[in-house]
């Protein structure tokens, strides 16, 4: 297949190595807003680039991925689809509410697959949580922990158009809680804080979250979030339920060291990254994205998705700057 990736910057250049080592893909061509930097990537890589996106979507592809920096991600989902193109984008798919809604009447109207990347439903530790409590061996699920705390704050010309800590962190809690749990969440309590650099305040944000989930059966959810975890990069969940507990990203890689007398583990290494955290289901995710390409599987991780995910974040967003509960059905839907 011949793909494109558009956007080459930290997140693009790891899809790059990535997308090259696949056997699916026999050519890939690059693009950027900084068209020297998408040279740059290309010619250290041994692979084509386009001088513009608008190049790019012109030069034959058989599927792209977006991977530009967010205010990028709607305007060439919207190109994409508009050539037929098969795409995969980055989350998320826009930056306000009322974007995300039109993408996803957008793409249910065109037909053309897309596959939002929340790369954690391809994580194995995920995929086997999910299969755990769709089996019933934990008899009922009382409540869900999922943590997402990062080894060291984005850069501060990031923070502005990242969205907030909810919609830009948190919102791979709230898609893979979703996906492991099979249920939706019904309200929202969050809450926030900032004790490190000020540019997240400047911005609005804070470096700290936390919220509470209430699902639609009942079932609690506890998120939380930090830009500021010096350990390594902490990506975990457990899921408690009234006959068993079982918990993912819980081995030797754990950014967190015991107290007790005669406790050893975790041996490490730490991971610092997402990247490293998440390599395998990198690959494994865009591996599935050529399925969908070729119309043999449906997409794994639809518009209607990163929507669900997307109102609990703002519903998030709001219980925070307001103090108080949010109900979902505050939060308008496709």
């Amino acid at each position: 297949m011949r793909i494109g990736l558009a956007g080459v910057g930290r997140i693009g250049a790891f899809h790059a190595d990535t997308l090259r080592s696949l056997d699916a893909v026999d050519q890939l061509v690059v693009a950027d807003v900084d068209a020297a930097r998408a040279q740059q990537v290309a010619a250290d890589r041994g692979l084509e680039w386009a001088a513009t996106t608008d190049e790019l979507l012109d030069s034959g592809l058989d599927a792209l991925v977006i991977a530009t920096a967010t205010p990028g991600h709607a305007p060439l989902l919207r190109a994409g689809v508009a050539k037929g193109i098969a795409t995969f984008c980055e989350k998320p798919v826009a930056s306000t509410l009322d974007e995300t809604i039109e993408l996803t009447r957008l793409v249910e109207e065109a037909g053309v697959p897309v596959h939002v990347g929340f790369q954690r439903r391809f994580d194995q530790g995920y995929r086997r949580a999910r299969d755990v409590v769709a089996s019933g061996e934990l008899g009922f699920v009382h409540t869900v922990v999922a943590h997402t705390r990062d080894s060291a704050p984005p850069p501060a010309a990031y923070v502005p158009t990242s969205g907030g800590i909810f919609r830009d962190c948190n919102v791979h809690d709230f898609d893979i809680i979703r996906f492991v749990s099979g249920r939706e969440v019904v309200s929202v309590y969050a809450t926030g804080s900032n004790q490190g650099a000020r540019f997240f305040a400047d911005a609005g944000d804070v470096d700290t979250g936390a919220a509470l989930l209430t699902l639609d059966d009942g079932t609690l959810a506890q998120v939380s979030s930090t830009r500021y975890n010096g350990a390594g990069h902490d990506v975990r969940m457990e899921v408690l339920g009234e006959r068993g507990a079982v918990a993912v990203g819980l081995d030797d890689s754990l950014a967190l060291r015991s107290l007790e007398d005669g406790v050893d583990f975790p041996h490490g290494p730490v991971t610092m990254t997402f990247m490293e955290r998440f390599l395998p289901a990198y690959r494994a995710e865009l591996t599935a994205f050529f399925d969908v390409a070729a119309r043999r599987s449906p997409s794994p991780c639809t518009l209607d998705d990163a929507l669900q995910a997307f109102r609990v974040a703002e519903a998030c967003e709001i219980s925070r700057a307001e103090r108080r509960v949010v109900d979902l059905t505050e939060i308008k839907g496709a």
